[in-house]
């Protein structure tokens, strides 16, 4: 049921729908009326033989994603939690893998990252608010996303960012303006580690994860170790809309279940961030 709504809803067209799913148009047509009775409200109008999500459905729709996504994921055993904490592994059989623990809060603090602490105190003493001076110490250091009908769009990256230090500023800076939907494990996995940036829009909280990835620094170089600790912080622009302000620096230690240390050793070495407090 939850696969013939999100289809329907991507494609609002229900004969395309009906061949992606491999299904029946009576089949089709079951699923969403059962899920609306489930739910108690109406996730479709048709104008025109065309179908288009009501507000309901467009607020359902994110959370039946990330299921769907979920649900793959705990059927391989690659979504678990960790002492009440979520954690996501994926791994593709050609070298490439993806690990993301989520972390207490209060490493930012036990790991001794300037970056980090700074941030969260700058966040607390501006109330979230970009424009607010206190944040202009750490918006070099920073990505910044927009919720958009077309995902999460980064509209900001600084120029001493971890993924700056990365990729390359050059490269980098044309991460501006593209969504997250891009995630090259594919839109399911993207779906998953939507999770934690959609916990903290509803929370306008804060949220620390470690990651441990292998990814190339270039298009033709070779994949190369990459771990990270993430701070996601909820933010407002100007006009009180949301923002996502994304906060990375290289750990210490690794504190992922199945990620040697040796990952964090053999990393470049050139990947660091120089923040000082000023």
């Amino acid at each position: 049921m939850i696969r013939s709504f999100t289809t329907l809803a991507r494609t609002l067209n229900l004969s395309h729908a009906v061949t992606e799913l491999n299904s029946t148009r009576q089949t089709v047509r079951r699923h969403i009326s059962q899920l609306e009775e489930l739910r108690g409200v109406q996730l479709f109008d048709v104008v025109n033989r065309r179908y288009e999500l009501t507000e309901a459905g467009r607020e359902a729709l994110p959370s039946a994603l990330s299921l769907l996504g979920h649900g793959r994921l705990w059927l391989q055993g690659q979504i678990k939690d960790v002492d009440g904490l979520m954690g996501t592994s994926f791994a593709d059989g050609k070298g490439r893998y993806y690990y993301q623990q989520q972390q207490p809060i209060n490493i930012a603090w036990t790991n001794k990252s300037p970056l980090l602490r700074t941030a969260i105190r700058c966040w607390a003493e501006s109330d979230g608010a970009l424009e607010h001076p206190r944040m202009n110490l750490i918006r070099p250091y920073v990505l910044i996303y927009r919720d958009t009908a077309a995902g999460w769009i980064c509209t900001e990256l600084g120029e001493n960012a971890f993924y700056s230090q990365w990729w390359g500023w050059a490269k980098a800076r044309s991460s501006v303006g593209r969504s997250l939907d891009n995630f090259p494990f594919g839109p399911e996995m993207a779906r998953v580690l939507d999770v934690p940036l959609r916990e903290v829009q509803a929370t306008h909280g804060m949220r620390i994860d470690q990651v441990a990835t292998f990814v190339a620094r270039s298009k033709d170089g070779p994949p190369e170790h990459c771990i990270f600790e993430r701070l996601l912080l909820g933010c407002q622009m100007p006009d009180g809309s949301f923002a996502l302000m994304v906060v990375v620096d290289r750990p210490e230690v690794i504190r992922i279940n199945g990620v040697d240390q040796s990952a964090l050793d053999e990393m470049a070495d050139d990947v660091r961030i120089n923040f000082k407090l000023e």
